[in-house]
């Protein structure tokens, strides 16, 4: 029998792990290829049981990688959510965390000839435009996985992937602030509706009734809280330009409350019917971008370190994230000139993927034309 397993590799790529796919592997016809995704990752089913994906958002995730078509890049890249127990592929949003991954994939399979020492890759996200330059390290023309850099929500230490995000502003609802205000009231809370390559909807943990400290499987299992805040993010998301979001993965929620740990700001962010165990890449800056403008919702909550070039601490639940920001404009008018962040990823396994039925055909019709 002809074997027709698709190639893929697996990446933990920053908080995240996902399957990575060259773009010419898989069915052009998008209604075709989700239709293998879903089923090589196993949904929809709870468990995931039939599949590679891991029975959790943060590990149902999709890197799908090819030349850029854009002379100005190296690597284009298509991120998709797909769902557990729904039969949804979403890919209204990025994701900074399997991002980190793509360029060491890119080099794997042969897209990107790697420098000796380091080597930078120009990424542009299909789903939002954002084009974001990673630097890896590659002694020998090789990648490098392993190193001292240390994530938190991540065991041990592996090499630093660094990240520059060149305009990830507006890059899904077309605007930092998609309704021209700093702070907006929705459903009778306060909230900051901003977009700084996520759409997040900011708000404060004690207009919830809630700390903001509370563990996260405390909150993840918080039913009230829960309703409360879908009540909040449907009308949210029209304001943001989102359109109908019941059945979409953004914008997220992000609550906030003053840093107890070093910090300059402590959240909790829902992804957004689940509590994150520790907050996305992009949701991270946007909530630091949050934070430096004057009126939103984290005045009075966050600690803005003083100075052009401010490292921002985003505490999480399992630890801290690090966002650094080169502001200028004005004091009363900041204007987000960079942002960058570190990640690591690691391969975990290459080799092939077996998708089933029609799926499975609709792939090997790819492979022969």
């Amino acid at each position: 029998m002809r074997d027709r397993g698709i190639p893929c590799m697996l990446f933990r790529g920053g908080t995240s792990k996902g399957a990575y796919f060259l773009g010419e592997d898989l069915p052009s016809n998008v209604t075709e290829r989700d239709r293998v995704l879903l089923s090589v990752m196993g949904s929809p089913d709870p468990r995931q049981v039939d599949g590679l994906g891991g029975a959790h958002p943060l590990t149902s995730k999709v890197a799908i990688v090819s030349k850029s078509s854009d002379r100005e890049c190296d690597i284009d890249f298509l991120f998709c959510q797909v769902g557990i127990d729904k039969p949804m592929v979403d890919t209204t949003p990025n994701c900074g965390n399997i991002l980190s991954g793509v360029a060491p994939f890119a080099i794997e399979r042969g897209l990107i000839e790697a420098k000796d020492g380091v080597t930078s890759v120009k990424v542009r996200t299909i789903n939002t435009g954002t084009i974001a330059e990673l630097k890896i390290e590659t002694p020998g023309g090789l990648v490098n996985y392993e190193g001292d850099a240390r994530i938190d929500g991540v065991p041990g230490t592996a090499a630093p992937v660094v990240i520059d995000f060149l305009d990830a502003e507006g890059s899904v609802c077309g605007a930092l602030l998609p309704t021209g205000n700093v702070k907006d009231k929705v459903a009778g809370i306060d909230v900051t509706l901003i977009d700084n390559g996520m759409p997040c909807v900011v708000l404060r943990a004690s207009d919830l009734g809630r700390t903001g400290y509370e563990p996260r499987d405390q909150l993840d299992k918080d039913a009230e809280l829960k309703r409360r805040l879908e009540e909040i993010r449907i009308p949210a998301g029209k304001l943001m330009n989102l359109g109908d979001v019941t059945n979409k993965v953004v914008p997220k929620m992000i609550l906030i409350a003053q840093p107890k740990a070093g910090g300059h700001v402590s959240t909790r962010s829902f992804i957004p019917h689940e509590c994150h165990a520790s907050i996305g890449v992009f949701a991270a800056v946007t909530v630091a971008t949050a934070c430096v403008l004057p009126g939103s919702v984290a005045e009075g909550i966050a600690n803005i370190p003083a100075g052009r070039d401010k490292s921002m601490s985003v505490e999480h639940p399992t630890g801290e994230f690090t966002v650094n920001l080169t502001v200028g404009g004005t004091k009363e008018k900041p204007v987000i000139e960079r942002a960058g962040l570190l990640r690591t990823a690691r391969k975990l396994f290459d080799g092939k993927t077996f998708a089933h039925g029609e799926a499975l055909a609709a792939a090997s019709r790819q492979a022969a034309e």
